[in-house]
């Protein structure tokens, strides 16, 4: 019995098939080989980096930027951008510990994450609602929660009562293996997250939006709904991180974090996240946090001139960029 011979156009087919493959291995496994690159040269050319108060040290800086970068991960896949994330931060952060001084330490982490859900709830309304480009109706939200901020705290610093104040810092306090507690709590939310958005229909909904918005919408699925749950989400981690960082200084205030979701964009981005929407997870946008936070470690470390660190940043985000246009274009 004869086997027919493939045609040129399933030869074709089956080269692009295998050409699409290799783009997504290198999509999903290039941010791991460059980390463990770093990784092996500071081990090598320093004698501190594998040092356990350095690797805990270097988990627990993680841990904002990490919470952040997963908050604008989730809102990249689903299609939009959150811009409101450092602002929402400051604003929870607040909540948290006005509402600590009327009452404890505990209801007032509750309301801190509960503001930080409310405010990602509003601002995807009014991205969903206006019609607006997300990029331009986050930027004009963030700059009213700042200036929410700057209201509520009269520009001044809020502290805690003094009996309250040991307990503020609890997630600065070891845990499991010597890690502080906000290192554990960020591993157990973004493992949460990142199950959310990969085994749910919920997750398979905010990838369907962010690839192609109209055809979910005509399958069916609510995407004015995906978007708004999309900035809860990032509002919960932007609390979270929130709370962290009043947690180390013993305070909050209206100026905290500035500038902190451009550097979450760009950790999801290095990760591999596409800025178009539709392709990436979670665990790419932790994974691109750490190398930012493991390029800053290292720089540091080596006594090297930190200013020469945003360089090399601004080139990882345009080295990201190109290669996810190439591969896109590689994959169709």
């Amino acid at each position: 019995m004869s086997v027919d011979a493939a045609t040129p156009t399933e030869s074709a087919q089956s080269v692009e098939a295998t050409a699409s493959r290799r783009a997504v291995r290198v999509r999903d496994y290039g941010i791991l080989v460059a980390l463990i690159a770093i990784v092996i040269a500071l081990s090598l050319s320093t004698d501190t980096f594998l040092t356990r108060s350095n690797l805990v040290n270097l988990l627990d800086q993680c841990t904002v930027v990490g919470l952040l970068a997963a908050g604008a991960t989730v809102c990249i896949l689903s299609g939009v951008f959150d811009l409101t994330a450092s602002a929402t931060l400051a604003v929870a952060a607040i909540v948290g510990v006005e509402i600590m001084r009327v009452t404890n330490v505990p209801i007032g982490f509750g309301a801190a994450v509960l503001a930080g859900a409310l405010l990602g709830f509003v601002t995807g309304m009014i991205v969903v609602r206006s019609g607006i480009n997300s990029f331009i109706a986050t930027l004009a939200t963030s700059i009213i929660y700042r200036g929410v901020a700057v209201v509520v705290t009269a520009g001044a610093i809020v502290y805690p009562l003094g009996s309250q104040t040991e307990n503020f810092g609890a997630l600065t306090w070891p845990s499991v293996f010597g890690l502080t507690s906000a290192t554990v709590m960020f591993v157990v939310v973004v493992l949460a997250i990142g199950l959310l958005i990969a085994t749910t229909t919920f997750g398979r909904r905010v990838y369907a939006v962010g690839g192609n918005l109209e055809a979910a919408r005509l399958s069916g699925i609510r995407v004015g709904s995906i978007h708004v749950a999309a900035y809860a989400i990032s509002g919960v981690c932007s609390a979270l991180a929130g709370l962290i960082l009043a947690s180390r200084a013993g305070s909050a205030q209206s100026t905290m974090a500035t500038g902190a979701e451009l550097t979450a964009i760009a950790a999801a981005v290095i990760g591999g996240t596409s800025i178009l929407g539709g392709e990436g997870a979670i665990w790419r946008g932790v994974v691109g946090a750490f190398l930012l936070t493991l390029i800053g470690n290292g720089f540091n470390l080596l006594g090297w001139d930190t200013i020469y660190q945003q360089v090399l940043q601004g080139c990882l985000i345009l080295f990201a960029v190109t290669t996810d246009r190439w591969l896109r274009r590689r994959s169709r």
